[in-house]
């Protein structure tokens, strides 16, 4: 049978399906089910009964029919049970499918509070009565319903209709004929006569909007089909920063910058002359801008307010815009962090969600083969595409099922784990002797009297780190190279881990180099705007030498491995390396939010570069990974990091600049104030003197910003709202377990009934063969029998 080999899967159903209201047509009078199909179709079988009988004569008693047979050994009943069972009665007639998402297509309508056939006779809805192609070889009733299934569809949105069409088990000729036949002809709208639904231009129009808002789509599709989901977790988590930033500069432009801008504080004094270092320091001409910290004025905005040199606070004229920029910085860095957090959260549990899909399978071979085909790729260059990512797809696949089946010896893990623990030593010493390094230079450069007057001796202190943090990690690799791991993913998890706790350690110690050695030295200046340049200097430093990296550890490296090694082997790219600079910017950008508000713009083109480089460097000098592995979980691992080390660290250092550092008396916002926190208390008191109006803003304050008891309650509840989840995943996962397991079951008893039944037709039939026998040589003739009695 000539059918295409997706009938034989199930047809997944779709969200929009589920809890869907009667239509307001009795649908039930219009649509037959499956089960009256079943019930219909299985009525043909009479009709096959004759040709089957036809074989049981043929068919032999066999008195060891124990386990279950190939279908073409089985005896006539059992070739009959078979014959109407719903998978053989519905999967054989492409009319039923046709139907089947005819009756979606309505309910998509229903739900979107269209008439359904409204303009249509009742003698043209589809239905699926006496309807099979097997029975019936006219085409004339299937192109019928086929053209009824275009008009649903032409009905539909195009998403829904995408949708709808990548999931129906036809072939790609069928799903191509109908995805052109159902396309809205152009000029048309929806609700006009003849129309067949909304404008393609629309459609096209919004197509485009999600495309633009997708940046990197081909070059990501090309990475993932030539280097493997391993790689393109690295791309799509910079794609992933490069979106929170891009929501933080927003926060911090409309709230803090702009309103600055808008009324720009007197310069202390004439302004510096740009010479080009600047690019490289953050100093300079960059210092009095918007950039950083001190530049920002105490005031309620409402005209041009010069800043005192004396500290005192500046009074504004009377009746102007009440903009109080310090309440207004604070706050913002504050909501902007909370937003950050909520949007870090939403995203890492929705990796969560798609990488440990509840009731998710391993066995997903045959789903990669059969379904991974986009029916909409018609361009060569974007099959090729194609090609390539199902191959790498399934090579991931392999290598990781035959990881599940090479287990390791006794002797072999003991030698593993000695192994495993002296490395794990000398990288951790490691670790520790570049946090001392950090420490003893950063004291150094505080004792240096030539840091002061040298701006190019600034950079010092931020290569240092540099190099460290670039030379590390090529020594934990090499120590790694002595490590006999199994598996692939647990070896980029433990470099990950190494990498990790060497940028701890390092930015641990410069949190302790700006916030404890740093303020203590600059009293009497503005310690908050070099802090600012460092972290800008650092983020500079770090591409730099990234692109240094880049350009010796992979180009050159590659040139001599085939130029004068005549080897064709290439560098492969190391994820964690790769993955930990990613983080360890990040971490920057965050740090110096409060102290350089323009740091996430700087964090924005750094990844662009990035972004470009690597990937340029990645196609033109980088090989596949030797060992194909699936990185189905490397997203969520990403984001977690991102999370709890990265982030909750950004913020632990700003909670402690704000609620314990004194700011400068001699510039930024909080000049005038103990500590930055206490904005929000000078804001109260204001309040409280503004009358009873707003009497309830302070105590919203006090009851709820300042209590502890608040802080702690709302942080119980969403403990308590993680703790349920997770037990309701566990709960959901063990239903699906017990589920499967039913299944299996349940498939175990059907091959033991069709045995059962197989042995009782059997012994029907061999009983009826032996009393026809009884009976025919009892009506023998007796000369018939004297002579075979002879004979």
């Amino acid at each position: 049978m000539a059918q295409p080999l997706a009938f034989i899967l199930d047809v997944p159903e779709t969200p929009g399906d589920q809890g869907q209201g009667p239509s307001p047509y009795d649908e039930s009078e219009v649509h037959d089910s499956f089960q009256q199909l079943i019930q219909e179709q299985s009525q043909c079988t009479a009709q096959e009964g004759l040709e089957l009988q036809q074989r049981e004569r043929e068919v032999t008693g066999s008195s060891q029919q124990t386990l279950w047979r190939p279908e073409g050994t089985q005896s006539t009943a059992t070739l009959r049970i078979l014959a109407s069972m719903p998978s053989r009665t519905i999967g054989r007639s492409r009319g039923a499918i046709i139907s089947q998402y005819y009756n979606r297509t309505v309910q998509l309508r229903c739900r979107s509070s269209r008439p359904l056939l409204g303009n249509f006779v009742r003698s043209a809805w589809p239905s699926l009565r006496l309807y099979d192609l097997e029975l019936d070889p006219t085409a004339l009733e299937e192109e019928e319903k086929q053209s009824l299934l275009v008009k649903e569809l032409q009905s539909l949105a195009v998403a829904q209709r995408d949708h709808m069409l990548r999931g129906m088990p036809l072939s790609l000729a069928e799903k191509r004929s109908l995805r052109e036949k159902s396309r809205t002809p152009r000029g048309k709208w929806r609700g006009q006569p003849g129309s067949g639904g909304v404008c393609s231009c629309c459609g096209r129009l919004r197509y485009a909007c999600v495309l633009a808002l997708m940046p990197w789509r081909y070059a990501l599709k090309r990475i993932g089909g030539q280097f493997g989901s391993s790689v393109l977790s690295y791309f799509l988590f910079l794609k992933t920063l490069l979106a929170f930033n891009a929501l933080l500069l927003l926060l911090l432009v409309a709230f803090i910058m702009g309103p600055q801008v808008a009324f720009p504080p007197a310069l202390p004094g004439p302004a510096p002359v740009c010479t080009g270092l600047e690019l490289l320091t953050g100093a300079g001409c960059f210092t009095h801008t918007v950039m950083y910290y001190g530049h920002y004025s105490n005031a309620t905005l409402n005209q041009p307010c010069g800043s005192p040199l004396d500290g005192s606070q500046c009074t504004p004229r009377v009746g102007g815009l009440p903009y109080n920029m310090p309440l207004a910085y604070l706050s913002t860095v504050g909501v902007s962090f909370f937003i950050t957090c909520i949007t870090l959260v939403y995203s890492m549990a929705h990796s969560f969600g798609e990488s440990y899909r509840v009731g998710s399978t391993s066995g997903i071979h045959a789903i990669t083969v059969f379904c991974s085909w986009d029916y909409k790729v018609t361009q060569k260059r974007a099959s090729r595409l194609q090609q390539d990512n199902i191959r790498t797809r399934l090579k991931e696949l392999l290598a990781e099922w035959q990881l599940r089946h090479s287990p390791r010896s006794v002797c072999g893990r003991l030698r593993q784990a000695a192994v495993l623990g002296l490395v794990w030593l000398l990288c951790l010493g490691t670790a520790l002797g570049c946090a001392v390094a950090v420490h003893v230079f950063s004291e150094f450069m505080i004792q240096s009297p030539e840091a002061a007057g040298q701006e190019a001796v600034l950079l010092v202190l931020p290569l240092v780190v540099g190099l460290l943090n670039l030379g590390a990690p090529y020594l934990c690799r090499v120590l790694a190279a002595l490590e006999p791991h199994d598996s692939p993913v647990l070896e980029v998890y433990v470099a990950i881990c190494r990498n990790l706790i060497l940028k701890l350690a390092i930015l641990g110690t410069l949190c302790y180099h700006w916030l404890g050695r740093r303020v203590g030295v600059l009293q009497g200046q503005c310690w908050e705007d070099f802090v600012g340049q460092e972290l800008y200097r650092f983020l500079v430093m770090d591409f730099v030498l990234m692109l240094l990296d880049t350009l010796f550890g992979e180009l050159v490296w590659r040139i001599i491995s085939e130029k004068k090694l005549k080897r064709r082997r290439k560098p492969e790219f190391d994820i964690a390396r790769n993955v930990l600079e990613l983080i360890y910017g990040q971490t920057l950008t965050w740090l110096g939010v409060l102290f350089s508000p323009l740091l996430p713009a700087v964090q924005i083109i750094k990844l662009l570069l990035v972004f470009y480089v690597k990937k340029t460097s990645l196609l033109a000098n980088c090989q596949a990974p030797r060992r194909p592995w699936l990185a189905s979980h490397m997203s969520t691992v990403f984001l977690t990091l991102l999370c709890f080390p990265a982030f909750l660290g950004a913020a632990v250092f700003l909670c402690y600049a704000v609620w314990q550092v004194k700011p400068s008396s001699t510039c930024g916002p909080f000049r005038t104030l103990d500590t930055m926190y206490e904005a929000g208390r000078v804001w109260v008191r204001h309040l409280e003197a503004a009358g009873p109006r707003v009497s309830w803003l302070p105590w919203v304050h006090r009851y709820l910003m300042e209590n502890t008891f608040f802080v702690f309650l709302v942080s119980a509840l969403l403990l308590a709202v993680i703790y349920l989840n997770i037990q309701v995943v566990r709960g959901q996962r063990k239903v699906i377990c017990l589920l499967k397991e039913q299944i299996s079951n349940e498939g175990e008893d059907k091959i033991f009934l069709i045995n059962k039944l197989h042995s009782i037709y059997e012994r029907k039939e061999r009983e009826e063969r032996s009393r026809v026998g009884t009976t025919e040589e009892a009506a023998a003739p007796p000369a018939l029998l004297t002579d075979e009695q002879d004979a």
